[in-house]
């Protein structure tokens, strides 16, 4: 049975408690002004559960971690040390996305010698791209989720290991049918090992605590720099120029550096290392090396469009069907 009580405990109640009828407009703005700046509160390194803390070196600016997906959501659109590697990658495939409908719908119509292996062999490369830049936004938007789905998001690295890997392959396809019958080195082979070499260690636990994050970075640079194999061998057999004019090696090389020095300033945490505390929210080196995943993928198209082009109006022949 419940326990009834006497009209002055009733009234105690109504006097501590009142009814939301009884609250002032003002009273309920305050108390929503309240909970959205609580929502936007950031935390700083010490406020971190251990399984949050990555670089020692950003001391502010943490969103807050709350298990809710529209609280991830929201995040989106308050300012913290994430903010620049989510949307600079956001918006890196909504671009790789708008420029696969446009290639597809307003250049290919205008070129009737480009081929389905012409547009397979761009649409390798964009789709690659823009999954792999949609798999990276999406892993930094859910980090202020919960610990469970964090360590989750290892499928998420997984399909950006094989994501990168599908932006290398366009040129060494090219490449391929470029070459004289019987030259034909396993590159693409070399390629996928170093691939698979990026799957595991972004799968085993082991590999993706900080203390190997130097060797992921190697291997996530290993794998963009395998694109070098091939260029070695193409010297060898048409030399510097020729091979320029059937891959555009000049651009591959820019790409391969600009992932490379990204990578090399996300390993050595620089410019926060210096100057800790004074890139928390702009300007840290994870951010950098974001910027430089996107002007190495545009100078990647850039080249790939050269050499498409070279292929069809100076060797007249499709780039895959020779």
């Amino acid at each position: 049975m419940g326990t009834s009580r006497s009209a002055p405990q009733e009234v105690a109640l109504r006097q501590r408690y009142p009814s939301g009828a009884g609250l002032s407009t003002e009273s309920i703005n305050t108390g929503k002004v309240i909970e959205n700046k609580a929502e936007k509160a950031l935390l700083l390194w010490d406020d971190l559960p251990a399984w949050r803390r990555d670089n020692a070196f950003i001391h502010s600016g943490y969103c807050r971690i709350r298990p809710s997906y529209l609280h991830s959501l929201r995040s989106l659109f308050n300012l913290h040390n994430e903010s620049v590697n989510i949307w600079s990658h956001l918006l890196g495939a909504i671009v790789a996305v708008a420029c696969s409908l446009y290639l597809y719908y307003v250049i290919r119509p205008h070129h009737d010698f480009a081929t389905l292996s012409d547009v397979l062999v761009f649409a390798c490369f964009i789709g690659g791209a823009g999954l792999c830049l949609g798999m990276s936004a999406t892993f930094h938007a859910v980090l202020n989720h919960s610990q469970k789905l964090c360590a989750g998001t290892v499928l998420w690295l997984l399909l950006h290991a094989y994501a990168a890997h599908g932006v290398l392959v366009p040129s060494e396809l090219c490449f391929e049918r470029a070459r004289p019958n019987g030259e034909r080195p396993l590159t693409k082979t070399q390629i996928c090992l170093l691939g698979t070499g990026c799957a595991i260690i972004s799968w085993v636990e082991q590999f993706r605590t900080p203390r190997w994050r130097p060797y992921r970075a190697m291997m996530f640079a290993g794998l963009g720099l395998s694109g070098f194999i091939p260029i070695i061998h193409g010297v060898a057999i048409y030399g510097y120029k020729g091979l320029d004019d059937r891959i555009s090696v000049t651009w591959i090389i820019i790409h391969g550096a600009m992932y490379l020095f990204g990578a090399v300033l996300y390993v050595a945490r620089w410019p926060e290392r210096s100057f800790p505390g004074a890139f928390d929210i702009w300007g840290s080196s994870h951010q950098i090396f974001h910027m430089f995943v996107l002007l190495a993928a545009a100078t990647h198209f850039y080249g790939m469009v050269r050499a498409f082009d070279y292929h069809h109006t100076v060797l007249g022949s499709q780039c895959l069907t020779e």
